[in-house]
C-alpha cells in the first residue's frame, strides 16, 4: 500500500482529544493534524518524537494533514493509522499472499446482529486488527486499551464457526521491533475472555508483521501467536 502523496516530516507537540495532534513542521509552522487512531498509542505519541504526515488538499476535510508514521527512538518507523491495516491486508488477499486465505475477496460484508466483517474471502470471514503496542521484549500486544467492539466481534465470529462457517482474526503489527503476538488480557479482561471463547469455538488466529517505509506499508512475515 503506497501513500497517496509524499510524506512530510514534523515534530509532535501534543496529541489530544484522541483524534487531534499539534505538530511543528520543519519550516517552523505549527499545524494541527488528524490522528487516525482512537487507542492509547503508548510510547508512540510522546512530545518531541519525529512524525510523518500526509498532506491533502481535499476541501471536504477539515484538516490538511494526516498523521501516518512515527519514528521510534531506534530510528525505525511505526504506523499509527488504524485505517492502513485493512488496505494492506486487502491488497495482500487480492494478490494471494496470505496462505490459506484464497478466493474472491469482498470487503465490508454484513454479518451477525449489527456488524460488518472486514473481508469475506470465499466463504471465510476475516476480521483485521491493528497492533502497535509493545511493552516487553519482542512481544506485540493487543489491545492497548479497552475495546467492547472488539470483544463483540469475537463473539459474533465464534457464532459463525458454531454455525458451520470459518472465521479468522488477522492481527497486523505496524512496528518492526516485534516478532510475536499475545493478547493483553490484563488491560482488557473482557476482550481476553472473548478471545479465549473464540479460540475454543474454532476461530482461527493469524498475525503478520509489516514492512514500513516513508513510501508505504506492506504485508511482512507471519509471526506466532501466544
Amino acid at each position: 500500500m503506497r501513500f497517496a502523496t509524499p510524506l512530510v516530516p514534523a515534530r509532535l507537540v501534543r496529541r489530544y482529544k484522541r483524534f487531534l495532534a499539534d505538530v511543528a513542521l520543519e519550516d517552523g509552522r505549527e499545524v494541527t493534524a488528524h490522528c487516525p487512531n482512537p487507542g492509547a498509542m503508548t510510547g508512540l505519541a510522546e512530545p518531541g518524537m519525529r512524525v510523518w504526515l500526509e498532506p491533502n488538499d481535499d476541501p471536504r476535510r477539515k484538516l490538511g494533514w494526516g498523521w501516518r508514521l512515527v519514528e521510534m527512538p531506534c530510528g525505525r518507523l511505526a504506523g499509527v493509522d488504524t485505517g492502513v491495516p485493512n488496505r494492506v491486508v486487502g491488497e495482500a488477499l487480492r494478490a494471494g499472499l496470505v496462505p490459506g486465505l484464497e478466493g474472491a475477496v469482498r470487503a465490508e460484508v454484513r454479518y451477525g446482529e449489527r456488524s460488518r466483517i472486514d473481508f469475506m474471502v470465499g466463504d471465510t470471514h476475516v476480521e483485521v486488527k491493528n497492533v502497535h503496542f509493545r511493552r516487553d521484549g519482542d512481544w506485540a500486544e493487543f489491545p492497548d486499551s479497552r475495546t467492547a467492539r472488539g470483544a463483540r466481534h469475537l463473539d459474533e465470529m465464534a457464532a459463525v464457526v458454531r454455525a458451520g462457517g470459518r472465521a479468522v482474526t488477522l492481527y497486523l503489527v505496524q512496528r518492526p521491533d516485534c516478532a510475536r503476538l499475545r493478547i493483553a488480557a490484563d488491560l482488557d479482561p473482557v476482550y481476553g475472555a472473548a478471545f479465549a471463547r473464540a479460540r475454543e469455538a474454532g476461530v482461527e488466529t493469524l498475525a503478520y508483521g509489516t514492512r514500513i517505509t516513508r513510501e508505504g506499508v506492506w504485508l511482512g512475515e507471519r509471526m506466532p501467536v501466544e
